[in-house]
C-alpha cells in the first residue's frame, strides 16, 4: 500500500492551491493550504481520497476527521465547514475527489447482484478506511493524466472499478441509495435539490415532505438523519455560504445580498452570519480579504 500511496502522492503532486481538474471526467485534485471561504460550502455528492495531510469537517453538529489511512463519501449536497492540515512532517495537505453521478453508478449497480439490506435514512456523510484495492485503482485512474489519449476509453473502466471497491466496503449503500429512486436518500435528495435550487424562497415543509413522499414527521426526521440539519437550518446554512461568497466577490453590499438571498431582515441577516462565521459580515470580509487578498 506505501508504494501505490507514494505514486499517487507524486501524480497528485501537481494540484493548485485549489481545486485542479485532471482532464479526467469527475476526477480533481487538491494541495496546500486552502482559503478557509473556500472550505465552507455546498459541496456536492463526491468521493474524497486524502493522500497527504488531514482534513476536518463538520456537517450539521457532527464533525469527521479523516488522512490517508481514510476515504469519505457524500452522497447528498451539504453544507459543511472544513479545515485541511498539513502532514505531521510538514507535507502539504493533498487529495483527490471523484464528482458522483447516479447515471454512472445505477448502471454498474444493474451489472451487480442486488444486495441485501442497506442503510436507512442515515447520515449522508461518512468516513471509512481505504483498502488497497481502492488505492489502486485510485492509481490507474490518475496515471491516466500522462496518456490523454486513454481517458476515453479506459476512465469509464477505472471509475467503475474506484465505485465498486467502495460498493463492496462499509460505505456501499450510500452509493446504491444514491442510484436506487426508491430508497431513502434518494427520497430526501430530492428534497434536497429543490432547496439548493430555491434557497431563497419561503420554505414549506409540507412541500418538501410530499416531494419525498413522505409525512411531515417523518420527512423532518429523515432529513436531518440524512443532513445532521433541518429543512430550515440547511436553508439558513445555503442562504449564509451563498451570501459569504458574493459579499467576496464584490457583488453588492450586505444589504442588497441578504435580501438577494431572502432574508426579509438585514438585522437578522447580521445575527445569523456572525453566529455561523464567529464575525458580523463587514468584519468577516474584511478578515477574509486581509488574510487571502487574491479573493477580492
Amino acid at each position: 500500500m506505501k508504494m501505490i500511496l507514494n505514486e499517487l502522492r507524486q501524480l497528485a503532486a501537481r494540484a493548485e492551491n485549489r481545486r485542479t481538474e485532471t482532464g479526467i471526467p469527475r476526477v480533481a485534485m487538491v494541495q496546500g493550504r486552502i482559503p478557509e471561504h473556500q472550505l465552507s460550502a455546498v459541496y456536492e455528492p463526491m468521493v474524497n481520497l486524502i493522500l497527504t495531510g488531514s482534513k476536518t469537517m463538520t456537517v450539521g453538529d457532527h464533525t469527521y476527521h479523516y488522512d490517508p489511512a481514510t476515504y469519505f463519501v457524500m452522497s447528498v449536497d451539504l453544507p459543511a465547514v472544513g479545515q485541511v492540515h498539513p502532514s505531521a512532517d510538514g507535507e502539504p495537505y493533498l487529495a483527490v475527489s471523484l464528482t458522483l453521478k447516479p447515471k454512472v453508478i445505477g448502471n454498474l449497480l444493474a451489472d451487480l447482484p442486488k444486495p441485501v439490506g442497506g442503510g436507512l435514512y442515515s447520515s449522508g456523510f461518512s468516513v471509512a478506511p481505504v483498502t488497497t484495492e481502492l488505492l489502486d485503482a485510485w492509481l490507474r485512474m490518475l496515471r491516466l493524466m500522462d496518456k490523454p489519449n486513454e481517458i476515453v476509453a479506459l476512465s469509464p473502466v477505472y471509475e467503475r472499478e474506484i465505485l465498486f471497491r467502495i460498493l463492496q466496503g462499509p460505505l456501499g449503500w450510500m452509493l446504491r441509495d444514491i442510484a436506487t429512486p426508491d430508497a431513502a436518500l434518494a427520497r430526501i435528495s430530492v428534497a434536497i435539490h429543490w432547496l439548493r435550487v430555491n434557497f431563497d424562497k419561503s420554505i414549506q415543509i409540507e412541500e418538501l415532505a410530499e416531494m419525498a413522499s413522505l409525512s411531515v414527521s417523518a420527512f423532518y426526521r429523515h432529513f436531518k438523519a440524512v443532513t445532521a440539519l433541518s429543512p430550515l437550518q440547511f436553508q439558513k446554512r445555503i442562504r449564509l455560504l451563498t451570501a459569504r461568497s458574493s459579499l467576496l466577490a464584490g457583488e453588492g453590499n450586505a444589504t442588497t445580498i441578504a435580501f438577494g438571498v431572502g432574508y426579509e431582515s438585514l438585522n437578522q441577516f447580521s445575527r445569523e452570519y456572525a453566529r455561523f462565521f464567529g464575525l458580523p459580515p463587514s468584519k468577516d470580509i474584511a478578515d477574509l480579504r486581509r488574510k487571502e487578498p487574491f479573493t477580492r
